[in-house]
Order: C-alpha cells, then structure tokens, then sequence
C-alpha cells in the first residue's frame, strides 16, 4: 500500500528523479518515487543473459565521475565500482589508417597522437588541457550545481583573471564546433577529435555553442576518461536507490503516474495507473520530459496556451539506432590505437562530419554514419565471457525519421562502417542485438521518437530555452511542481544535475523566504507562457 499522503513525490527514478529523492529525504521531507517500470533506474539500466551484461541505454558516463552533484553523494561507498579501459577513446578518420587520434590517460601521450599529423597539434593540447585544468571546478560547479550561476560564475571569472579573458571565454564557447577546431588545430587529428566528440553529444556542428559540446566530452576524457559501471550501467542506479533508502526515501516501481492535481494554482497530488491518489504538502517534481507533463500528466486547463505551442515546437534530439554485439574476440581494427580504447568515434575527418550533420538536420539518411563505439569488455571483463567482447554500437537518424524500416537500413550500414574499418569483425558476431527508435520510446516513456537527450542541445532549446521560453529554472507555471529531468537547464548527460536544481529550488521554496524568491519568478513564468 502506499502512503495517502507525503511530502513530496518523485515522479521516475532516472538518476535526476533519484538525485532530487535524495535531496529532499536528507533536507528531512517524507518522499515516495513512483517509478512505471518494473526496475529503477530510467535510461541507466543493463541486463545480464548468459555471462553477457548489456547495457540498454546509456553507457559511458565521464560526467558521472566528474559531476559535483553525484561526487557529493559517494556512491562508491554504496556498491558503485568504475571501470577504465586503457585508453578513453579513438577517433578512426579512414579504413585505411593504421594509427588513430587517441586520448591516452597521459595528456603528453595525446598530444605525441595529434602531433603525428602537425607538430603545432601536441603543444596546442597541452595548452588546452592545462586551461580546463584551471577553470575545471569553477566552469562544472556553474555548469551543474546552480541556476542562475551566480556565486560559480563568479569564481569562474576569478580564475579567468580579467574582463578581456572572460569575454574572449564567452566567445570561444559560443563558437560553432568546425569552426572552434579550426582556430585551435593546424592537422585534422585534433579538429576530428572535437568534432566526434561534439557529434557524441548530438549537437548539430555547424550551429552556435557545438564546440562547447565536443570541448567539454573531450577535456573530460582526457581528466577522468570515459569509465563504464563496473557490472554493468545497472550497477550506477542500484548504488542511487541505496543511498536514496538510506536517507528514508520510499520508492515504488511498477506504479505509473497517470495525472497530476492541480487546485488555485498548485500542485496538490497525484494519481496512479491503479486509482490511488497520493497527495502532497509540499512538492511533485517530475523526472520525465517535457511533452510528457505538460502534454499528458497535467489538467489542460493548467497550461496556459503559449506554453501548449511552444511545445508544438519542442524538437527532440536525434533518434538513435543502437546495436549490441556479442563477438568471439576483439574487433580487428586497424587503427593499432583502437584495440584498447573504451570508446571508438568512427566517422571521419571534422569536414566529413559536418556533411553528415547536415544530412541528418535536412532529413537524408547517411550512407556513411558516425558510429559511436563502446568496447565495453576493454574497461569490464565481467560484461562478457572470457576471450569474447561486449560491443556496442549506435548511430543517429534523421531528427524526425524514426521508423522501423529507416532504423534497420542503418543498422546495416553500421555493421559494414564497421567491417570496412576492421576486415573480419562480421565473422565475429555471435548474437547482433538491434534496439530501433520504436524499441526504446516503448523501454522509456521519456525517450521520444528514440531520443535519448530530453531535446536537442543547440542553443535554440538551452538556458532559459529549455523546454520551452521561461526562466531556465526547473519551476513550472503550478506552484510546488517541478520538471527535473534532463528537459532543463543543464540538458543531457548522467550528472545529476537537473534533479538536484529541482530539489534545491523546491526546497527554496518551501523555506521561510521561499514567497520572496517563489511568487516572482511563477508570477514572470505565468506571463511569458500566456
């Protein structure tokens, strides 16, 4: 039986609904999380057959380990074990090439990779990896653990040092990816590196802030790698769920929420699929997307009609098409580099890349697709039987094309983008796992038309774009609700940091100066949602 009544429900139990659990309980608020799977977790979830562990899916999580908001919850301490391969990540540019840009664990090492092509590219990493380094607390604390970023942003400028610098930091992150590359690189090793990178993050590379994207993935991998969960992506949630039960957090899966009640203007419960209603005294905060709350979970007469067309044009990130390999051995590349990397960007030269970007943004199915590559057996011997590898694959679909069929053709060219730049890896495949966009929309509510982002990352949809034009906070036009999932401010990735700013903001609200910040901003968000 659930509870009548509670301080605050949790709508899913991705790891931002987790981590906005987490927050409360400890603040001391009675919380339930209502997840509509049979299993916790959201699109961070893998699953054992036969020796083999396959993560569902999302995979590698750089900014799971880098993050602020998941550090501060020492999941190690809770079963969580992460796993490095040698080498974070190679870029293969052309089947013929027997060496790759690499990031190596050794900055020196990644830039001894760039300089084979200009011997300016090494000392051009160095230098940009050095610069990270010195802005890297201040730039993810912004980043991740506050909105607007006030106190971050001014540490951020302190590091920064002047005015002149932070407006010349201003300008290199709003710059286009090809265009970041090429002020930064002479060889199209390091211009390839950041624009698979950037690509990895579904950012359309040719539009404004794309080479934040592939700048951020890539000093990432080079300070903390692309580390998997070790026993699969599985094992990242179930560390949440421990440290959420530890903190009295009550969570029930299997229990879909069905509608959120609204009177005067807040939130006062919810209903679930089997008739009971659970009402609040605080707070809802919904880790599910944007669509989905406005569209499906909350009264019509709740969402002011500016809100209901701006989400006419809600535009989703690319669908994706994913395969996971069972193989008899490694994959036999060519590139010697990739035999221990974690991760593969197989795709091309930066020029080639925006080509394909440009056919997915004009609805043109790509002949040669960018593949992003997990070798999950390199960093986890335990996802697959001994001498065998736990691959996968997955690549991207016209925004706006999702269907079975398109998903199948691409699958296919995947297996020969493969193939063409390691002769053998066909004669490999034990077991060929397909999951089209159809498959994970069906897995996970949240992931429309197969996106796994919560909405595209171009700027048009970021900030106080995202979901829609508002504040950027995760506030909603009913008083005590709150999106917390990856459709705000920041946007996708395993951080933790759309729910934790949920909790922080509900939290705020409910505190004794909670009307002076709260009425305001619902009173501004109401107005521009007319």
């Amino acid at each position: 039986m659930l509870p009548r009544t509670v301080d605050a429900v949790v709508i899913g139990s991705g790891p931002n609904g987790l981590v906005s659990a987490i927050g409360l309980a400890d603040a001391g608020w009675d919380v339930l999380v209502l997840e509509a799977a049979d299993l916790f977790g959201g699109a961070v979830r893998s699953e054992e057959s036969d020796g083999w562990i396959s993560d569902r899916f999302s995979s590698s999580y750089p900014l799971g380990v880098a993050s602020p908001v998941l550090r501060a919850l020492e999941l190690e301490k809770y079963g969580l074990r992460w796993a490095h391969a040698p080498a974070p990540l190679a870029h293969l540019m052309h089947p013929d090439d027997e060496t790759a840009a690499t990031i190596h664990p050794d900055p020196t090492d990644t830039a001894g990779s760039l300089a084979v092509d200009h011997p300016a590219d090494g000392d051009a990493w160095l230098r940009l990896y050095q610069f990270y380094v010195k802005i890297r607390e201040p730039f993810l604390k912004s980043l991740l653990t506050s909105w607007p970023p006030v106190g971050p942003g001014l540490q951020l400028a302190r590091k920064l040092g002047s005015v002149g610098e932070l407006a010349r930091f201003a300008r290199f992150m709003a710059m286009p990816m090809h265009r970041m590359g090429q002020e930064l690189f002479e060889g199209p090793r390091g211009r390839a590196l950041l624009a698979g990178n950037a690509f990895h993050a579904d950012a359309s590379l040719s539009g404004s802030v794309s080479g934040t994207m592939g700048w951020l993935l890539a000093m990432l991998a080079q300070d903390v790698g692309f580390p998997v969960a070790a026993g699969g992506s599985s094992s990242l949630s179930k560390a949440l769920v421990r440290r959420a039960e530890l903190a009295g957090v009550l969570l029930a899966s299997g229990t879909p929420v069905t509608g959120i009640d609204v009177a005067a203007g807040k939130v006062t419960g919810v209903r679930t699929a089997s008739g009971e209603t659970i009402s609040v005294r605080r707070a809802v905060i919904a880790d599910v997307s944007a669509p989905t709350l406005y569209g499906e979970l909350l009264p019509a007469a709740s969402v002011p009609s500016g809100l209901r067309r701006d989400l006419e044009r809600f535009e989703w990130d690319y669908p994706t098409v994913k395969v996971n390999y069972r193989l008899r051995g490694p994959i036999p590349w060519r590139a010697a580099e990739a035999h221990s990397a974690g991760v593969i960007h197989l795709g091309g030269t930066a020029d080639d890349l925006v080509h394909l970007s440009a056919d997915l943004d004009t609805g043109r199915l790509p002949s040669a697709p960018f593949l992003l590559i997990g070798q999950t057996s390199k960093a986890d011997p335990t996802r697959s039987p001994a001498g065998s590898e736990a691959v996968w694959a997955y690549s991207h679909l016209p925004r706006g094309i999702a269907d079975d069929a398109s998903a199948d053709k691409l699958a296919g060219r995947m297996d020969r983008a493969i193939e063409r730049h390691a002769p053998g890896f066909l004669d490999l495949v034990v077991d060929r796992d397909l999951q089209r966009p159809s498959d994970f929309a069906a897995g996970n509510a949240s992931l429309g038309m197969g996106a796994l982002g919560g909405g595209t990352s171009q700027l048009h949809q970021q900030l106080i774009f995202r979901p829609t034009i508002g504040l950027g906070s995760p506030r909603t036009v009913v008083s005590g609700l709150y999106l917390g999932s990856s459709a705000i401010h920041p946007g996708p990735g395993v951080h933790g940091a759309c729910g934790h700013l949920a909790a922080r903001t509900a939290l705020r609200d409910a505190s004794l100066v909670g009307p002076l910040t709260r009425i305001p901003t619902t009173t501004a968000l109401r107005r521009l949602q007319r």
